[in-house]
């Protein structure tokens, strides 16, 4: 594995990064993103994404650990076998000092290695079910604007066995850095789609999955619903909920119960109550 340094802050490589943490466009214009930390980057390759180029600050890491994280195993389902030595081949690495690091770092109490990943888009005919439940399991949110509620959602929907996470008419960009963040690598993990309502809602209907959206009016409690069936949960925003365009297919609308003064959960907050309630049904059966 070759190794180049950079000692300088200034260096134009390190720039390219900065931009592409900053500018949304950009990161669409190239098809590039940046992740930072050995879990994230981790779940990265083992997901199937194609690491560009590697930073890390030689203060922290060593080339060994370095060369370890590259030859991270890919299970055989994404494509590339176990025991994957050749990976890090086409990825360039960097050494970076101490300030030239500080340059890209964007997390407190950094890990010290950042990448550049190739994006990953998946359609909604590129989902598989059957990776935990043999009925699927879909969370769809609506227009969730902050990055750091979407990320919340996405390790609820790793942590539950969530099929698909289907984001329509997303107000933030799938790999924005506080995304990626708050996710923890939930959205390398997960298999996430953006696209429209309406294409979300023919393409569960043409598979089957029942619609329940999360909403207080006109509901039933979510614990009387039967969530073993081909489910997909359906989230609002915080300020203005669900449109009448998910209302309107809904086949149950159901509640949480708020039982103090205040009539609101946070979104990530609700669609994990929601989704433990699909794990406890699926798991007494």
């Amino acid at each position: 594995m070759e190794i180049l340094e950079i000692t300088s802050a200034q260096n134009p490589k390190l720039k390219e990064v900065v931009q592409l943490l900053e500018k949304s466009k950009l990161r669409r214009e190239r098809g590039l993103f940046v992740v930072e930390g050995l879990r994230e980057i981790r779940a990265c390759i083992r997901n199937g994404y194609q690491l560009r180029s590697l930073f890390f600050n030689s203060d922290i890491l060593s080339s060994r650990q370095i060369e370890d994280l590259l030859t991270t195993s890919v299970p055989a389902a994404v494509g590339a076998g176990s025991g994957n030595a050749s990976y890090g081949r086409g990825v360039a690495v960097f050494s970076l000092s101490a300030q030239a690091y500080s340059k890209i770092a964007y997390r407190e109490g950094t890990e010290g290695v950042v990448a550049v990943v190739q994006e990953r888009r998946l359609n909604l005919d590129d989902v598989k079910f059957g990776r935990r439940w043999q009925t699927p399991l879909v969370l769809v949110v609506e227009s969730v604007e902050k990055p750091g509620n979407l990320g919340a959602l996405l390790r609820t929907a790793d942590a539950c066995g969530v099929d698909a996470v289907i984001v329509c008419d997303p107000l933030t960009d799938l790999y924005n850095p506080n995304l990626i963040r708050s996710s923890l690598g939930g959205i390398f993990t997960n298999q996430v789609v953006a696209c429209k309502n309406e294409e979300a809602l023919e393409w569960l209907k043409r598979r089957g999955i029942t619609i329940f959206t999360a909403q207080l009016q006109d509901s039933e409690w979510y614990y009387d619903t039967d969530m073993v069936q081909p489910t997909a949960i359906v989230m609002g925003t915080e300020s203005t909920g669900l449109t009448d365009f998910w209302r309107n297919e809904a086949k149950s609308k159901i509640k949480i119960p708020m039982l103090g003064e205040l009539d609101s959960l946070n979104v990530s907050v609700s669609a994990a109550v929601l989704c433990y309630e699909a794990v406890r049904q699926r798991n007494t059966i």
